[in-house]
């Protein structure tokens, strides 16, 4: 394939990507994104193998790598649960930075590649920035996976003069680059490359280290931003105008997400980088802010369900504790139910909840459940005055009180659902525990709110047993 097809090729595919990302804004038309998604890395992957940069020795070496990788994400695609997907996006976005790293090394050291002056000092600065980002990318998503997945506590760890450390950092890897630039040889320049891919790498680790468990949602989204700017850094260095071109979608969309999300939290972003707040998920705060008065008032599986009977207008709350117990098919067979007979049942999300962006949208269209009855939190929150029950299921700080109440809670000013507002409120726990910012919450007390304690799944099947007895 010439050079010209090729470039004709990478068009059609980059049309195809920004059709992607457009399909992927709404529900209804994901499954479309997705399908133009696909299409068009096939076109690429298909001109880039018939392309004039691709021997027969290196295309036998990349149809190989493809297998084994297509293997490694059939086998994820069949096997990792939905709850498991915040951590499986962090671990595939790792694999991007570890990517940019490898190619940017390959680029600096092949003897094919022979660049004098102004470009060779382009090209070099290319691959220095390139890996730079990559290893960030890539030991920021190692932690926030094993933070995601439970393997590392969600606490954040704030080493003292940890700001200090970071600017030492910085001025680091720029005297690092001079001297990199200066290198006279291959040799000479990956002494100052491999001590920058070292601090990289901790500045990675320490940066989400930094990052509380409450504000995780954020750095999902940061790290799918830092991997498109990785991508694209590598299309620098390879000279690939896809590669540049889709890194920039992806980054571009991760950092305006970003932005969504911290305005969601009524957080900053500079402020989730410099030191998230959270503790480890179900421990106590720390005492500060009014603390929560009142009596607790916990009802059975059979009085929710006439609660449930009797309300007209229902609003349903998904959260994180929902996902753990996988108890979306239960609730879309609860809300099949309710709707049947004639109640008006509709679902609240708000933008961070779960643990990564969409979270709950994506449970709830794996349930089935009705596109046009989910709503966001800016579409339904004035409605909750005129709600008979509001249902929150597993979900803690999106439906705090504190945070509009408390002007000394850690979470003051995020916009939250606003479920006490509504006749009467259910909240779905295992126990009392505080949420993952480890801020209490004084909904627990409201005399209009009842605590439905147990595993989400186990308790919402009883109350879907009693409906159906009851119809």
């Amino acid at each position: 394939m010439s050079e010209g097809l090729v470039t004709v090729a990478y068009l059609g595919a980059t049309i195809l990507f920004i059709l992607s990302l457009g399909g992927l804004s709404h529900p209804e038309t994901s499954r479309r994104g997705n399908l133009y998604g696909i299409i068009g890395m096939t076109i690429a992957i298909v001109a880039t193998l018939l392309g004039p940069h691709v021997s027969g020795a290196g295309f036998a070496w990349i149809i190989l790598a493809m297998l084994i990788g297509g293997s490694v994400g059939l086998y994820a695609a069949r096997k990792v649960q939905m709850t498991q997907m915040p951590e499986l996006v962090a671990l595939m976005h790792s694999l991007v930075g570890l990517a940019a790293v490898f190619v940017g090394l390959a680029s600096y050291i092949d003897p094919d590649v022979h660049y004098t002056g102004t470009e060779k000092t382009i090209h070099e600065l290319e691959v220095y920035i390139g890996i730079l980002i990559g290893a960030v990318t890539f030991s920021g998503s190692v932690i926030a996976f094993g933070k995601l997945s439970g393997k590392i506590g969600g606490r954040p760890m704030l080493l003292p003069a940890r700001h200090w450390i970071n600017l030492a950092g910085l001025i680091a890897v720029i005297v690092l680059c001079r001297t990199f630039l200066k290198a006279d040889s291959v040799g000479s320049g990956m002494v100052p490359l491999l001590l920058m891919i070292a601090i990289a790498l901790a500045f990675g680790v320490h940066m989400v280290m930094a990052i509380g468990g409450a504000d995780m949602p954020v750095v999902v989204s940061m790290l799918n931003s830092y991997s498109g700017w990785a991508a694209s850094a590598t299309g620098f260095m390879l000279s690939n105008n896809l590669l540049i071109v889709t890194g920039a979608l992806v980054g571009s969309s991760g950092a305006i997400l970003s932005y969504i999300m911290c305005e969601a939290m009524n957080r900053n972003f500079i402020s989730v980088i410099a030191g998230g707040f959270g503790t480890e998920g179900g421990k106590p705060a720390a005492a500060g802010g009014a603390q929560p008065a009142g009596e607790v008032v916990a009802v059975s599986a059979a009085e929710t369900a006439e609660l449930m009977r009797e309300a007209r207008s229902i609003v349903i709350v998904p959260g994180y504790g929902m996902a753990v117990a996988q108890a979306q098919h239960t609730v879309y067979e609860i809300t099949r139910l309710l709707r049947e007979r004639g109640s008006d049942v509709r679902f609240a999300i708000h933008p961070v909840a779960g643990r990564m962006p969409g979270h709950m949208n994506v449970l709830l269209a794996e349930a089935k459940v009705p596109y046009d009855i989910v709503m966001e939190m800016d579409e339904i929150n004035e409605d909750f005055p005129e709600t008979d029950l509001a249902m929150v299921i597993g979900a803690n700080d999106i439906v705090n009180p504190a945070a509009e109440d408390d002007p000394h809670s850690p979470i003051a000013g995020m916009p939250v659902l606003e479920v006490w507002k509504a006749g009467t409120s259910i909240v779905m726990k295992r126990s009392m525990a505080s949420g993952y910012a480890g801020v209490d919450n004084p909904l627990f007390y409201k005399d209009n709110n009842r605590m439905l304690f147990g595993d989400a799944k186990k308790m919402l099947g009883e109350v879907l047993a009693v409906l159906k007895t009851a119809a």
